[in-house]
């Protein structure tokens, strides 16, 4: 039976593409509000990128540990109402007229943290709601959500922008993960208590779920790809709303329309990313389909004003289709390497260095761009982005086609 008739996962899968699309909306909406209406300098917009995934630095490892030891759906339940709170606290401060970066940067610090732990219970509660043969179905569709979402969230909150104003939008965004948490509220299937950790300290179990990344050889290389690729993003992000307002002189709409075209492409992937796996190989399309999209990105440091600026919708959109049609290959074959037991820990080491990269890429992309400039800020960003995936093109994984067998239980 599919996954389609399952009550509960329709549920979760509801629930997860809110949570994920509303995060992704605010990655945008905070952004563009600091340099729209608080005239945020590119240090400033460094310390806006640099709070967003700073959680993934500083909780990414116990993160991992506490999730195991608890129940999945109750925690995310607990970041789904913590990140609305917050989130719903800009616009009314936005109202009251008393609004400030101080502000931008402590929500998206707290809101970080919240999606942490979110992220982390999601893909660990799964097994737990599911039988085992649909379980790569599920993380199937769950990871196209998440993959969707991180495209087309950029283009949404633009939008969103352009019709009710950078305030409202991110009431939006707050109504949004209320309603991820209604959605997990209505799952009837009880979830088994986690299995006891009384014995073992944090530190271990941390430790565990480190030594079990680092050394399957075929995921350290895509998590220090990945971790590579999030510095460059991380630097392309903190000036990416200065290039597109002030260098290329758009206006909200218009960057929401770059965005949404960008957005298009990766929406594409999501649809696609079955047929490409299927037919280059599961495993080969984990470094394959990088290599020919993510240098790609470069192109968006080609952009000026006029019809040029066609190039940051074309580099955005090639490297978006890529990263899609890589995050389904790549989710999938760490499901099926990992055992039960170090889901949460394994999932958390590697959000721990791949998006604990982003603050660190943030900073720098900040520094950047107030000594070298916007657009070389750019080039840089985008030219390590494309680069990571030779981690991935000179490791073991060339050698392999398709999925291995699940790792025992």
């Amino acid at each position: 039976m599919s996954l389609i008739r399952h009550a509960d996962f329709r549920r979760l899968w509801a629930g997860d593409t809110i949570s994920q699309l509303g995060q992704q909306v605010g990655v945008t909406v905070l952004p563009l509000l600091a340099v729209t209406a608080l005239a945020a300098t590119p240090f400033e917009m460094g310390l806006l990128t640099a709070a967003e995934q700073a959680a993934f630095l500083v909780l990414g490892l116990p993160a991992g540990v506490w999730v195991d030891r608890l129940r999945r759906r109750p925690v995310m339940l607990a970041a789904d109402f913590a990140r609305a709170a917050l989130l719903l606290s800009v616009p009314v401060a936005w109202w009251l007229g008393v609004l400030t970066l101080t502000q931008l940067i402590v929500v998206a610090l707290l809101a970080g943290a919240g999606t942490l732990f979110f992220d982390v219970a999601y893909q660990s509660y799964l097994p737990s709601l599911i039988s085992r043969e649909h379980l790569l179905e599920g993380n199937s569709k769950l990871q196209a959500s998440m993959s969707v979402a991180q495209v087309a969230g950029p283009g949404l909150g633009g939008v969103l922008i352009q019709l009710v104003s950078a305030a409202n939008a991110v009431l939006a965004t707050g109504l949004g993960f209320l309603g991820s948490a209604l959605c997990l509220l209505r799952i009837r299937t009880a979830e088994p208590a986690p299995a006891p950790h009384e014995k073992a300290k944090l530190r271990v179990q941390i430790t565990e779920g480190l030594r079990f990344v680092f050394r399957e050889r075929n995921l350290r290389a895509i998590t220090i790809s990945t971790a590579t690729g999030s510095v460059g993003n991380g630097i392309f992000l903190a000036v990416m709303m200065i290039f597109f307002s002030r260098t290329l002189g758009l206006p909200a709409a218009g960057i929401g329309l770059v965005l949404a075209i960008g957005s298009a492409f990766g929406v594409l992937g999501a649809v696609t990313a079955g047929f490409v796996n299927r037919r280059v190989g599961r495993v080969r399309a984990i470094w394959l389909v990088p290599l020919c999209t993510w240098p790609c990105g470069m192109l968006a440091a080609l952009a000026m004003p006029g019809w040029r600026i066609a190039f940051a919708a074309a580099g955005y959109g090639i490297f978006s289709y890529g990263l899609v049609v890589f995050n389904v290959a790549n989710v999938s074959y760490r499901q099926a390497v990992c055992p039960d037991r170090l889901l949460g820990r394994m999932t958390a080491s590697i959000r721990f260095v791949v998006w604990g990269m982003y603050p660190i890429g943030g900073l720098i992309g900040g520094a950047l761009g107030e000594v070298v400039g916007i657009r070389e800020t750019v080039i840089v960003g985008t030219a390590l982005s494309g680069a990571s995936v030779l981690w991935m093109v000179f490791s073991p994984l060339r050698k392999l086609r398709d999925m291995p067998e699940p790792a025992t239980r």
